[in-house]
């Protein structure tokens, strides 16, 4: 177990299965050079308090259960990670993250809902490489009625 796991299992968290994609025309993520872009991640989350896999902000879910979601979608996001990889370790840095929250027109907080995922990053990663760019915007719709899908862009160590 590499160092980043197990700063994750100090915090109290431990990887999930990584997500199987339904068809071979996709897949968690794909790598050029030292760039992994992963896809979007919200489904088969690990059950931990106030993670809610479907609903819609605005309506039924708290933006409270939303930082607890995007932060379970984190770490199926980690797990695919993993599985490519083999070690988290192999992770230079966090460079983008693109967070999406099922949510009425109104809703006007999924900046902090995904803070969730991006605080878990920062956390593991810190400041040097775990801050990054991101973009946090509500939908009306999500694939299977999740609450939030998460995709993003990590570099590797060559």
């Amino acid at each position: 177990m590499g160092s980043i796991e197990a700063h994750l299992k100090q915090m109290g968290y431990e990887l999930p299965p990584p997500f199987v994609f339904p068809k071979n025309n996709r897949t968690g993520c794909t790598q050029t050079g030292t760039l992994l872009l992963l896809s979007g991640h919200g489904l088969d989350l690990p059950k931990l308090p106030g993670v809610r896999q479907t609903g819609k902000f605005g309506v039924d879910i708290t933006v409270e259960e939303g930082y607890a979601t995007a932060r379970a979608v984190a770490l199926t996001m980690l797990a695919t990670i993993k599985a490519h990889c083999g070690d988290l370790d192999r992770v230079k840095a966090v460079l983008r993250l693109f967070g999406m929250c099922n949510c009425t027109p109104d809703f006007t907080r999924p900046p902090q809902v995904i803070d969730g995922a991006s605080d878990l990053f920062f956390e593991l990663w810190g400041p040097a490489f775990g801050k990054h760019a991101r973009t946090a915007v509500g939908q009306v719709s999500l694939p299977c009625g999740i609450a939030v899908e998460i995709n993003g862009e990590f570099e590797l160590i060559a």
